[in-house]
Parts: C-alpha cells; structure tokens; sequence
C-alpha cells in the first residue's frame, strides 16, 4: 500500500490508468451489477412458456418483451455514458439500479403484454442502460495491461448467475408462480444500487468549465452539456462505423438461445428441468471462457480483433448446431453442443469490449461505448422477435438458429474489413485521439533521462 503510493506515476498511468487498486472493487461490483443485468436478461426464457401459456399468445408476440428490454438496455447507453461524462458516475448507476428493480416489481402485476412491454421491457430496460456501460467504462479506466482479464472476470457473473439463475427461476416459477419470481427478481435487482456507490465520483474538468459560463438550473443548458459528451464525432471515423457494424450483426443471433433453447428443448420432448440444465451448461462453460479469454488475450501472443473473430465464427457455428443435436433426439449431444457454445460466446463477449479503446482511445471509451450499444439496439430489438416468427411459420425452432448462426458468422466477416486488420500488429493510435492535455504532457515531460540530462546541464 505505502509502495503504490510513494511510487511516481507514470505517463501511461495517467493517461490510461492504473492497473489495480480501488480498480479490484469495481471489478467486483461490475460482476454483480453484470450478473443481475445480462445474467437476469439470458435467464428470462424459462418466463417465457409461462408467458405463451398464461397470456395464450404467439412466440413472435411474447419475444417483444425480452427484445423490448434488450433495446432499450442498448438503446438508451449512451445517454447513460454522457449523463456519466456529464455528471457524476455514481448516481447514474445507483438510479438505473433502482429503475431495473422497480420495471421487474411492476412486471409482476401485469394482466396484458402491453404491461410487460412497458415494465419488464421499457423501464427495466432503461435501468440496464444506465447501468451496463458506465461499470464497463469505469473498469476499462482503472486498468490497462490487464484490461481484458479485468473485464473478463468483470463478465464471468454473467455465466455463473445462467448457470444458477435458469434452475433458481424454474424453481421460483414453481413454487411462487411467475408472479412471485418477477418480484423477487426486483428485489434482487435493487442490490445495484450499492454496487453504484461504490464508483469513486471523479471532477471532470470539462464539465466545471461549462458550469462556470452556463447555469445548471437551466432545463436546455443541461440537455446542451449531456449532448457535447455523446462524442458523436465518432460517427464519422471508417474504422469505428466497420467495428459497430459487425457487433451489430452479431447482436441479431447472440441472445436468440438464451431466449428460445429452453423453449426449443422442451418442444423436442426434454422435461422442465433438463431444458433449464441445458442453459445452466452452457452458463457454466460461459464463466470459463470469458476468463481463460482475459487471461490468454493479455499474453499478447495474438491482436485481439483476430481472438475476436475466431470467437465469434465459433459461436456462430454451435449456434447452428444446437436444433441438429435435438434432431436425433440426444440430449448428450445437446448439452455437449451447449458447453462449446457458452465458452465460445464468453469468449468473444471479453473481447468485443477490450476492443474498442484500441479503436477510439482511452479518453473517448465512454461515450465510444455508448454509441455501439446504441446502434447495435435496433439488432437486439429485431433479433429475437425474428426467430420467434421463424418458429411460428416453420412450427420448429431449427431455421432460428440456423439464422441466429449466420448473423454471427456474417459480422466476422465484417471485422475482417477493418483497416489495418490483416497486419500482425496493432496500428498506433491516430492523434485525433490523443486529448490536448496528452500533448501538453509530452511537451512537458521528456521522453528520456537523456533528455533530462541535456537540460541540466545547459541549465
């Protein structure tokens, strides 16, 4: 402790960040927050044969509401990364927590889909907007060379609460009906709220510039300070418009399993129980392959966009191959499959985060964060609802996940477009990216002790 403090920081420390520290922390509320958002998300498909079975309606009509959810979640990240810009971090966080808890609770009294709609998928929705991309930016800021393996254990919760929370919620459903889940869900979801205390709030000096000249009270001058951190200038840059795109194909067929399998597997004939078993399979392999792809991505034997790719084409491929084991009527196979597909898809999730600094810079990463989640919502929107359509007009949920594979398959390819991608080396950061206050250091600061000792001796 007395070491690290002592210790001069350097400029990659101030420029990108330490690599520890108060940074382990956030780690570990960023792994509950992420568990109780996407875990909760990939879990919601044992709701959904209540859903069709309690409200009598079509697997298109019930898929609106978890693709409600995920839209808004992605939709609404970057007001979520400017108000973080903007403001302060913490409290962000702490209201997205409170407002996914309260969309589940409200949830639990529905009596139409419109209600579901709206609580389950728009309210909660904005909550993990809120939520999900200032705890990925806050960590990405507290680390550097580890970054990925911080991220990677950061995500790992999301496998580890599949792999508990689809039997825990069958049970719930059981025992409680899907009422009483959805309300203890909520309850569960207010645990966000203390893991957004514990982000350190930060001065931003940008913001208390404006303050001096602009007044807060002001409803338009408030609006004007949370548009200028949007970093919409990242719009025009070739490189991060390729990356957005290909994350977006992937968003069109990552999640369909985690919504459809276990109705898949129970249509094939598997009990209540071994349809949720699949997806805790796959939640277990999940946890493992987003850590072993932190740690093996930080080695630097490989560039990351190239780990990201094989990932992906992986996934994409056992995506296809989840109805072909159904089919003989195995459900070894099935579960074999789903292991391979939930390292695979924990893989990739690592990398498509640790990513994206190396394409925007360090200082840009918030709101860089923000404009991908929000590009990608309109994929996560019409993902799902598509292969329910699928399912009702082919009676059978092999031509979901055939095409749930493809889009995947088909966003690698797109990364493969990106400049530089074919080179064994990362390109240096453009100096659009770099920050006046970068170019001031390096003014400042000489690069070597030779240069220090030019300039003492002609002092």
């Amino acid at each position: 402790m007395t070491s690290s403090k002592l210790r001069p920081r350097s400029r990659s420390d101030e420029v990108e960040g330490p690599d520890g520290g108060w940074g382990w922390v956030l780690v570990a509320a960023m792994f509950i927050s992420t568990s109780l958002v996407f875990g909760l998300m990939r879990s919601l498909g044992i709701f959904f044969v209540e859903f069709v079975q309690y409200f009598e309606e079509s697997a298109q009509a019930i898929s609106w509401i978890s693709s409600i959810g995920l839209a808004a979640q992605q939709f609404f990240s970057p007001l979520g990364a400017a108000l973080c810009n903007a403001y302060n971090p913490r409290m962000v966080v702490m209201i997205g927590g409170f407002l996914s808890g309260l969309g589940l609770v409200l949830a639990s009294q529905a009596t139409c889909l419109v209600h579901l709609y709206l609580t389950m998928g728009a309210i909660s929705g904005f909550g993990w907007g809120l939520v999900f991309t200032p705890m990925v930016a806050t960590v990405m800021a507290n680390f550097t060379r580890r970054r990925a393996l911080a991220l990677g254990l950061g995500f790992s919760s999301i496998g580890l609460s599949s792999f508990a929370f689809n039997p825990l919620f069958q049970l719930l459903v059981e025992t409680y009906a899907w009422r009483g889940a959805l309300l203890i869900l909520g309850g569960l979801s207010f645990n966000i709220v203390a893991c957004g205390a514990l982000i350190r709030p930060e001065s931003h000096p940008k913001a208390q510039a404006k303050e001096d000249s602009q007044s807060r009270s002001t409803c338009c001058n408030m609006l004007q300070r949370v548009f200028s951190h949007l970093e919409l200038s990242l719009l025009c840059e070739r490189p991060y418009i390729t990356y957005t795109l290909a994350v977006t194909l992937f968003n069109f067929g990552y999640f369909v399993p985690y919504f459809h399998l276990v109705a898949h597997s129970r249509q094939v004939g598997f009990s209540e129980y071994q349809a949720a078993f699949v997806m805790s399979a796959a939640g277990a392999t999940d946890i493992l392959g987003r850590v072993v792809s932190g740690w093996f991505s930080d080695l630097g034997h490989f560039r990351f966009i190239h780990l990201l790719t094989m990932w992906t084409v992986l996934a994409g491929t056992f995506i296809m191959l989840l109805p072909v084991s159904t089919l003989t009527g195995s459900y070894t196979a099935l579960v074999a499959i789903s292991l391979l597909y939930g390292f695979s898809s924990g893989a990739l999730t690592s990398l498509v985060f640790a990513v994206v600094p190396m394409i925007v810079g360090v200082k840009r990463v918030m709101g860089g964060l923000g404009l991908l989640q929000l590009i990608e919502s309109s994929a996560g929107l019409l993902g799902t609802p598509l292969s329910g359509w699928l399912r009702d007009t082919r009676g059978n949920y092999v031509a979901s996940f055939m095409v749930a594979g493809s889009f995947l398959i088909l966003g690698s390819l797109a990364l493969a477009t990106l400049p530089h991608y074919w080179s064994c080396t990362d390109p240096p950061r453009p100096h659009s990216f770099r920050s006046h206050q970068e170019q001031e250091q390096k003014k400042v600061v000489p690069p070597d002790s030779i240069h220090r000792t030019t300039e003492q001796s002609e002092r």
